[in-house]
């Protein structure tokens, strides 16, 4: 009996430390979301962040669990993953999104909680514990993801432009000012169906690991679902401004078609990545968006040493992450 009411112990806590990386996830990200439509003016800051949380939340009733299936099965070996791997992960994605968070650097969340896993299942077991296929597709949308933003959000701003040719500047700007409601909110709805759900894998894993779940189970429990979703809406609402900056003003100016062109680009991006159960980095994919719209008005409407900086972060997330993750790992042996 003694032994349950540890293991329940050990388990609750890493639940919390889980939550808490998820709330700081819609934190860390709330700029993917609001960043544009803040920076164009068609909304305040505190009604960004409560929009974008809103639809964080909803995208709960839209998505399948399809990425946090690939999160909580298929990123590892089963029997691998204990409470000492799932403690390594988080501190290591923990510590990474508090570091770019406090430098303003948009990384990835995303591919700080892979790292994590990744560094903490070579700790414990070598590579050859991880599940090869479902890594390299995930490496291989690291480039993926922010080039079909980038692609996306130019070839919608190029057709806008050529639709509305013939209109004037106040019409386009009056009129993109609606249309970027529903842009910001499509991209906020992938952007919780697709990052809430990474949360909800790594609990899920945690539960498998310690039999308060089984590996049969098609999805994980109900209360998984709805504490990860309400996580990362209310980090996404308590926003994260140093982000905010970098992506809504330092990268290029915007316009709310502009804004509506990165969006919608990005969105379709994160669509599609949900429903191939593919774990894709939202900020990748709107800062690709946001610098292909820039790039289609004019290559110097782009501060490049800005995005040269940012992709230095996104190729140094997972190293180090898993790196911090390893030493986390090899810590919580003499705790756990």
């Amino acid at each position: 009996m003694a032994s349950v009411q540890v293991g329940l112990w050990v388990v609750a806590l890493l639940v919390l430390l889980a939550l808490a990386f998820d709330f700081m996830n819609g934190f860390h990200d709330a700029a993917n979301s609001i960043a544009t439509v803040v920076s164009t003016g068609v909304l305040k800051p505190g009604q960004a962040v409560l929009f974008a949380a809103i639809f964080n939340f909803i995208a709960i009733f839209v998505f399948h669990l399809s990425v946090a299936a690939t999160i909580g099965k298929g990123l590892a070996e089963p029997g691998v993953v204990d409470v000492n791997v799932v403690f390594g992960a988080l501190v290591g994605a923990i510590s990474w999104n508090f570091i770019t968070w406090y430098y303003g650097i948009p990384s990835s969340s995303s591919h700080a909680l892979i790292g994590g896993i990744v560094g903490a299942v070579i700790s414990k077991a070598g590579a050859s514990a991880l599940i090869a296929s479902s890594i390299v597709k995930t490496v291989i949308f690291i480039f993926l993801s922010p080039l079909m933003g980038f692609l996306l959000g130019s070839l919608m701003l190029i057709a806008v432009s050529w639709l509305l040719r013939r209109s004037t500047p106040s019409r386009v700007d009056r009129w993109f000012r609606r249309l970027q409601l529903v842009s910001a909110g499509a991209y906020s709805l992938g952007h919780g169906g697709n990052d809430a759900q990474k949360t909800i894998g790594i609990v899920w894993m945690l539960l498998i690991a310690t039999g308060y779940s089984v590996a049969s189970d098609k999805s994980p429990p109900t209360w998984v679902v709805l504490s990860c979703y309400t996580a990362i809406a209310m980090g996404t609402l308590f926003g994260g401004w140093r982000i905010v900056k970098t992506m809504g003003q330092r990268l290029t100016k915007l316009k709310p078609v502009h804004g509506f062109c990165a969006e919608t680009g990005g969105a379709i991006t994160l669509f599609l990545a949900a429903v191939l159960g593919i774990p894709v980095s939202t900020t990748h994919t709107i800062t690709g968006a946001i610098v292909g719209v820039g790039a289609t008005q004019r290559a110097s409407a782009v501060r490049w040493g800005i995005a040269g900086n940012i992709i230095w972060a996104w190729i140094l997330t997972i190293p180090a992450t898993a790196f911090v993750a390893a030493i986390a790992y090899w810590v919580s042996l003499q705790i756990f």
